[in-house]
């Protein structure tokens, strides 16, 4: 939720911020699509929950896109105009946390099947990596 600190820490932002759109606050992202490719951009809400399920405290992240007049399409930069994102987060009870994540985009264009297949096997697990690594190192509140 923290975007400010997802800039630092995710080299593959180009651009990320949020807006108040019609009554409602929407996330531009912008990711860094390596050459020859266009880099893609999202525009989409989403609504943090927090729940109570019997003492367990479980965090509920939801992002959908969307489309609205002040954030239109970017000439060099192909619009994700389908994107779904639901995310689950538990902690384990000792240092650790629960993490269910349901993740769906389509990037558009002619993505050759060899990028596919080489995010696919090392650039999905790398980001995990650094995500996990950006969780333990994210600012303490005093």
């Amino acid at each position: 939720m923290d975007l400010d600190y997802r800039k630092r820490w995710d080299e593959y932002v180009q651009e990320l911020y949020e807006r108040e759109c019609n009554g409602q606050t929407v996330v531009y992202w912008e990711v860094k699509y390596p050459f020859p490719m266009s880099n893609r951009d999202y525009v989409y809400t989403r609504q943090l929950r927090e729940l109570d399920m019997a003492g367990r405290k479980i965090c509920v992240v939801l992002a959908q896109s969307t489309s609205v007049p002040q954030l239109p399409e970017r000439q060099g930069v192909v619009r994700v105009k389908q994107y779904k994102q639901s995310l689950a987060i538990e902690s384990d009870g000792k240092k650790g946390s629960k993490v269910f994540m349901y993740y769906f985009d389509n990037p558009g264009g002619q993505i050759p099947s060899w990028l596919i297949n080489m995010v696919a096997q090392s650039g999905v697990p790398n980001f995990l990596r650094d995500m996990a690594k950006a969780c333990r190192n994210y600012p303490k509140k005093t």
